[in-house]
């Protein structure tokens, strides 16, 4: 008689093709199939990180508008406009600034700002102390000039980093009376900070070759064309920079002297109805207008406007477009190809020619002709979808056809056509959810296909989806295109947005594929 062994459950583990399905537990329990699927694309990293990557675009792209709902993040503001990143003391990448050569005559300039900024009492220092003023536009220059000589000429050149938002400077506005007063009390509440300087004189300094009338920064005297400079003492001198240089201004000032910081500038015959022209430092306006300092981190576009709004904004226009197109051409496609697949013979012939008449229109072609008329009637977005779906369905169609002709000719359905099944339950009940793994996967491709084509119409300039409220990826692309080389920041991050969503769609796209391979089911891999 053969001895009976009594062998413990955990010595047994469950087997597929040599290929294990559980990890090493005893367990009868069946994986369904987008457990299993979801198992496998777990186990695929890149297509993770990707995943991983889409959703924090889309936060982003979700949080930034709402919480950025101040008048300072979504107004135009010219005068801060094709600026790059600013954080308020910020250092390296976020300062604000932009490496130039700037001549003599552009560097004393630049200084002078400060100078006249912590002069808003007409009160003149050196440009040493300007250069120490928070409102200074030079982050850095080096002192040890480039000489550039022509003929008997020579030019004084330094290497410099120029805070673009400083480096504004102060500009004429017009105010109501009303206005001027909201500034007066804003200065108070806020000591430190002045908004209204001096008016500058309308005289023979002021209105010199090369000096505009509306420049407010040339405060003090100075003829760029002869380049002469009046100093402290009042003495004309060839412009030439030194720590110590101590300019002259060209304040206005009433007969006793007295400063002058408005005047009428018509509007009306009443001190009430009138408009005062006044001259301000526009960095402390522009406090006085928003209620906080200039912050951009990522800088502006060029209208003026906050990148990073106008990039979130981009990236919720480009995948809700890519969506929808991909949402349409999915019902469109698994409709057609269902019926040419099931039905075949005459059905899917006929079907088959109409694809291929449809796959012949270029599709740059149709975005064109849809934007130049279609798009008066129902707007630039439903044109550009009509042109994406009216070809874009093809793709699915074929791949449904496919899957129903392996599939329809399956016991199941023969058995469930022998029970009296009508055509569309076994259309939809048991064929088509065979299908609808290669179906995700290939609607997720479509998403980075959509996105890529919108952008290069935008970039092309066939269809142009800027606007105040809202933007897209693409548009913010052309909007760069001719001044990228003097502003990198407005083609790096819009660019860099697109790469990522299509290489992260891809590789998702690549993941959900294996995933939902039924030939994969029960395997590590």
């Amino acid at each position: 008689m053969e001895e009976m062994y009594d062998i413990p459950k955990e010595k047994f583990e469950f087997v597929n093709e040599n290929e294990k399905i559980t990890d090493k537990k005893f367990d009868t329990k069946p994986i369904g199939y987008f457990k299993d699927a979801f198992i496998r694309f777990r186990r695929n990293k890149g297509s993770v990180v990707a995943f991983i990557i889409i959703m924090m675009i889309l936060l982003f792209a979700i949080i930034v508008p709402p919480a950025s709902r101040n008048k300072a993040r979504t107004s135009l503001v010219t005068y801060y406009s094709k600026k790059g990143p600013y954080v308020p003391g910020g250092v390296g990448l976020y300062n604000g600034g932009k490496a130039q050569d700037l001549s003599e005559v552009k560097l004393i300039y630049t200084i002078s700002l400060g100078v006249a900024a912590d002069g808003y009492d007409g009160k003149v220092e050196t440009l040493e102390v300007g250069l120490k003023s928070y409102y200074q536009p030079l982050n850095s220059f080096d002192k040890n000039a480039r000489i550039v000589r022509q003929g008997r000429d020579k030019t004084k050149f330094f290497s410099s980093n120029v805070n673009e938002y400083m480096a504004v400077g102060f500009k004429y506005i017009t105010v109501t009376k009303q206005k001027y007063e909201e500034i007066l009390k804003w200065e108070k509440e806020n000591p430190d900070k002045h908004v209204l300087y001096p008016l500058i004189a309308d005289n023979e300094y002021h209105f010199s070759d090369g000096i505009e009338a509306n420049d407010a920064n040339y405060w003090y005297k100075s003829d760029i064309r002869l380049n002469p400079i009046s100093t402290a003492t009042g003495e004309d001198v060839l412009l030439e920079y030194s720590p110590n240089l101590e300019l002259e201004d060209n304040y206005l000032r009433d007969d006793q002297g007295n400063l002058v910081y408005w005047k009428y500038h018509g509007g009306g015959n009443s001190d009430e109805t009138a408009m005062r022209k006044i001259r301000v430092l526009f960095y402390n306006y522009y406090q006085f207008e928003y209620g906080s300092e200039p912050l951009y981190f990522f800088g502006t576009d060029f209208q003026g406007y906050d990148m990073g709004i106008r990039l979130a904004t981009g990236i919720r226009l480009s995948i809700i477009l890519a969506v929808i197109v991909s949402a349409v051409n999915f019902v469109i496609g698994a409709i057609y190809g269902a019926l040419e697949g099931y039905y075949g013979g005459a059905v899917d012939l006929t079907l088959e020619r109409i694809t291929d008449i449809l796959s012949g229109v270029p599709f740059i072609v149709v975005a064109t002709l849809f934007q130049i008329h279609l798009a008066k009637k129902v707007g630039p977005i439903p044109s550009m979808i009509f042109a994406f779906v009216l070809t874009g369905w093809i793709g699915t169609a074929g791949t449904v056809r496919m899957q129903f002709y392996r599939f329809k000719n399956q016991e199941y359905v023969m058995a469930a056509r022998t029970l009296g099944a009508r055509d569309r339950r076994i259309i939809w009940k048991h064929i088509f959810p065979n299908t609808l793994g290669t179906l995700i996967t290939s609607s997720v491709l479509v998403i980075p296909g959509v996105i890529f084509s919108e952008s290069m119409l935008s970039f092309l300039g066939i269809i142009n989806l800027g606007g105040a409220e809202t933007t897209s990826l693409g548009t913010l692309l052309n909007e760069a295109n001719g001044i990228w080389v003097e502003h990198p920041h407005m083609l790096i991050a819009p660019g860099l947005i697109i790469s990522l969503l299509m290489i992260c769609f891809n590789l998702f796209g690549n993941g959900l594929r294996d995933a939902f391979n039924p030939t994969l089911r029960g395997s590590d891999n």
